[in-house]
């Protein structure tokens, strides 16, 4: 304790800690101005993505299926991929009754490294162009193939493409990445190093290529079965409409936004893991604790 008070002590007698903390405090107004002008422009002024190229991992059910239809909605040419390939062309038939006026499959998995190169390579050859790269494919359990380098790889052969047409990428990440549920820790952890690799990405490409964050929470969908929120004891936490979801998340890359977090008030979250860590690991871990006895209880 004595070393750490010592350390803060240090710290803020330090030239930086001095005109540090009033900078932050004087900017901190301006930056908040400047979101506000930010997001009033996007919501007034959103991109039209009639006629864009949009391509969307995972697309045969749940977020990514309802990204797909959203997409339509808004007039642009989609190619789906995911590894079930009946179920993509129920998807594409339906967005093209929505709206999209060019649609094509791709059966792959993204965990492999080939299937992503592909995927990229029959969208460029079909389209000639890439403008939005959604990366939303995920699985539940053993996941660090398939959610974090499904997207590394995918993303990875879309970036020459990307910059050509100033393009965007949407990486679906989790609530998850900063509420560290007990029993899913490889779940958590591709999540949150999605978030870092999309951070880090972001400063790499500049303003060539605009990179939103989706932080969603739980939504209606087949790795949210009624049983799985039974296993991990989460039936109190609120459960999204993944069309609502998907509504959102599109709104928000046209919009422009950097980080999305749907429904707003799982943000609740994410400052209390930045403000209290403390206290969020152990409430969580009470409830971790109180769920499994009540499940042997039962």
């Amino acid at each position: 304790m004595d070393d750490t008070m010592g350390s803060i002590l240090k710290w803020l007698k330090s030239p930086f800690s001095i005109l540090a903390i009033p900078i932050l405090i004087l900017f901190l107004p301006l930056n908040l101005l400047f979101k506000l002008l930010s997001h009033t422009r996007g919501t007034l002024f959103p991109e039209n993505v009639a006629g864009k190229v949009v391509l969307i991992t995972g697309a045969s059910s749940g977020i990514g299926e309802h990204l797909a239809y959203e997409y339509a909605k808004r007039g642009a040419r989609l190619g789906l991929a995911a590894r079930r390939v009946d179920r993509l062309q129920e998807v594409a038939t339906r967005a093209q009754k929505l709206g999209s006026p060019d649609v094509i499959v791709v059966c792959i998995d993204v965990s492999k490294v080939e299937d992503c190169k592909r995927f990229i390579d029959e969208a460029v050859n079909h389209f000639g162009q890439v403008d939005h790269l959604v990366n939303n494919a995920g699985i539940s359990r053993s996941s660090m193939d398939t959610n974090f380098f499904g997207s590394v790889h995918c993303t990875h052969y879309a970036i020459p493409y990307l910059k050509k047409s100033k393009g965007k990428i949407l990486g679906i990440a989790s609530i998850f990445a900063y509420q560290p549920i007990p029993q899913l820790s490889s779940y958590n952890a591709s999540k949150a190093a999605l978030v870092s690799f999309y951070e880090t990405l972001r400063v790499e490409c500049g303003s060539d290529i605009g990179i939103t964050i989706a932080i969603p929470g739980l939504t209606h969908s087949e790795i949210v079965a009624p049983q799985v929120i039974a296993e991990f004891g989460a039936e109190s936490f609120p459960i999204e409409s993944t069309e609502v979801c998907a509504k959102k998340v599109v709104e928000g890359v046209c919009r422009g936004d950097l980080y999305l977090t749907v429904p707003l008030d799982n943000k609740l979250y994410f400052w209390i893991k930045t403000l209290y860590p403390e206290l969020l690991e152990r409430l969580l871990r009470w409830r971790f604790k109180y769920t499994q006895g009540f499940n042997k209880d039962a």
